[in-house]
């Protein structure tokens, strides 16, 4: 009688508590089931026999999905990877420098329309590849790079090469994923192989623990315990070190589907492009600016082009759409454009962003109708809130938008008396700079002359690498791209560097096509020992170097605004030493050979198509030509 008696209702209450407790309790073991991989163990066996290995996975994807070549610097982390994928037919190009693999990688994708692949080893190589990642995702193409990294059990406990490389790449790339069990190679590549080409496109990064990639005799052998502690926390530790090991390769070679996934490409709406047409048509002084973007896939160069001479609208073109009108289109403007955007009337922005390479909108006219195409949103919308707006912003691909606005105006052309007073103006001022050329510098040969040369001489099938500032800057104005895709240049991070990585991708793609490099000395420098890799995997590019002995880009406006060429003076050097040292063959230019500068630049043509990776070290003067650009 001293304890109260219980009624009905706290038996209810004390059932649902313990009921409750027992649901936690079991939801607890299921989800520790899961994450220890017991229930897929349940039914999915673990080849202890085989001798198989995740770079397999790995390389079979890769052929699934066309891919030819592979560029790397070799580590230990990563070697099975390389050896699967050389078994399987895909090329292993191996490099000098790891940027310059993801930059070979990148011209890969910018030429084939597929995703470049590089792969490198863990810490310091995959650290050494962040700028050219970065340069990727700002010039938006599509590429996978795969890193190797410490044991899955290892992480954070100070293996060789360990760090949080997840944490490096997020900011970076599209997506990041790292590889837990071998089971998750195959659909994690598949995966982001996708992404890099949906919407936007750009990098995406695999992490691959070293024992995902090697065989399970060697994993055990170097993961398993050797001599466990004894009593019950040993049995606990032998067990779950054996448990994550049968894990790690549960299920690991069943069939798997390899196949591509379904890319996303957003287009216009008809409703858009029907708006669309209805302004061009009534438009009187049209311009169209065409960026990068708008030759990314799915819509071939060639239809784009056919697309553009259709419409008849003067074009200005950037970044990798140089060329796309040819050497000598009428509708193809090169100079003055702040002058034609004053005074047209509809501009449409093809994948061109308002940066700082139009002034971040300024350049464009208030009383003009803007028609804004881009894939991505925010590079669409870029400074409209301050400087600009458009009439028209259209979330979707470039380049099959201007196919439909060509197709909806068929029979309608723009007045043809404004392109040719443009192209008038024009021909004005490139018959200045051609003056130019012709002027005696203080010492040295004038760079302008050179170029002018080079551009005379240069295949008809040449692509053309641009990989400096001030010699660069001016081969802009002056070199002309033979067609469409034959024109690399960094993009919007205005990285250097690129030379020897683009021109090694560019050759692989289209070994029959002369590849040239426009380097400046100072740019030259960060690739130069790729001549090594030019040699060995028989590439053979030409590169010419304008070498004025100096960082000119920055030294043209350091030294009048703050007094000083401090950290800007180089050396005349014998790069073309250096090539020969490579196995290339070099090739020094100075004034005494200008009455022969074609004669040698020929002989160079010719050592390139025997098969020898060859470069002019052409020392330049100083000019006025581009005087007032900056660099910042």
């Amino acid at each position: 009688g001293l304890l109260p008696h219980p009624d009905m209702e706290s038996f209810g209450a004390i059932g649902t508590v313990l009921g409750c407790s027992a649901g936690i309790a079991v939801g607890g073991l299921v989800f520790a089931a899961c994450k220890l991989g017991l229930l897929y163990q349940l039914f999915h066996k673990t080849e202890t026999k085989s001798p198989r290995h995740g770079g397999e996975s790995v390389a079979e994807v890769l052929r699934a999905h066309g891919v030819k070549y592979v560029f790397t610097l070799v580590g230990g982390h990563i070697s099975p990877i390389l050896v699967a994928c050389e078994k399987l037919g895909i090329r292993i190009v191996d490099t000098r420098h790891e940027a310059t693999a993801v930059f070979a990688a990148d011209a890969v994708a910018r030429l084939s329309g597929t995703v470049g692949i590089a792969a490198v080893t863990a810490g310091p190589g995959l650290t050494n590849t962040v700028t050219a990642v970065k340069n990727a995702q700002m010039a938006e193409s599509p590429l996978l790079l795969m890193g190797g990294a410490a044991g899955t059990l290892l992480q954070g406990r100070g293996a060789l090469q360990d760090i949080d490389q997840m944490s490096l790449f997020k900011p970076l790339c599209k997506f990041c994923a790292s590889i837990r069990t071998i089971r998750e190679i195959v659909p994690t590549v598949r995966k982001a192989l996708a992404i890099a080409q949906s919407g936007t496109p750009g990098p995406v990064f695999i992490e691959f623990p070293i024992d995902t990639l090697y065989p399970y005799h060697l994993v055990s052998k170097e993961f398993g315990v050797k001599n466990p502690p004894k009593g019950l926390m040993g049995k606990i530790v032998s067990w779950y070190l054996n448990n994550h090991l049968m894990n790690l390769f549960a299920g690991a070679w069943e069939t798997r589907d390899m196949s591509p996934l379904p890319v996303d490409i957003p287009q216009a709406t008809d409703d858009q492009v029907q708006k669309c047409i209805e302004l061009v048509s009534r438009a009187k002084k049209p311009v169209i600016l065409l960026g990068s973007q708008a030759t990314l896939p799915p819509t071939p160069a060639d239809d784009i082009r056919n697309a553009l001479e259709d419409l008849g609208i003067p074009c200005f073109l950037g970044g990798m759409s140089r060329g796309m009108l040819g050497k000598d289109s009428p509708i193809h403007i090169r100079q003055n454009r702040r002058d034609a955007l004053k005074e047209a009337d509809v501009v449409l922005l093809a994948g061109t962003v308002c940066d700082f390479r139009l002034s971040y909108g300024r350049v464009l006219n208030r009383r003009s109708k803007i028609i804004a195409v881009n894939r991505d949103k925010s590079q669409l919308m870029k400074n409209s809130d301050m400087f600009w707006k458009p009439t028209i912003a259209i979330q979707g691909d470039a380049g099959s938008f201007l196919v439909r606005l060509s197709n909806g105006l068929k029979g309608h052309r723009c007045p043809e008396e404004w392109p040719q007073s443009l192209k008038a103006g024009d021909m004005t001022k490139e018959n200045a700079n051609r003056a130019k050329a012709d002027e005696k510098t203080e010492r040295h040969l004038n760079p302008l002359k050179v170029l002018h040369c080079v551009d005379e001489l240069m295949a008809e099938d040449s692509i053309i690498v641009a990989d400096g500032g001030d010699f660069v800057g001016s081969a802009a104005y002056i070199m002309r791209p033979r067609g469409p895709m034959r024109w690399l240049d960094p993009g919007a991070f205005g990285t250097l560097g690129v030379g020897g990585g683009f021109a090694l991708g560019a050759k692989l793609c289209r070994p029959e096509s002369e590849v040239w490099i426009v380097y400046g000395d100072g740019s030259l420098g960060y690739s130069v020992a790729e001549f090594d890799t030019f040699t060995r995997h028989k590439t053979p590019v030409i590169a010419v170097v304008g070498n004025d002995a100096c960082w000119s880009q920055i030294s043209r406006e350091q030294v009048p605004i703050l007094g000083s060429n401090v950290a800007c003076g180089l050396a005349f050097t014998d790069y073309h030493i250096v090539t020969d040292g490579y196995g290339g063959k070099g090739y020094l230019v100075g004034r005494e050979d200008e009455d022969r500068l074609s004669d040698i630049i020929s002989q160079a043509q010719r050592e390139t198509q025997e098969g020898k990776a060859t470069l002019l070290n052409v020392l330049i003067g100083k000019t006025n030509f581009r005087e007032g650009s900056i660099s910042v």
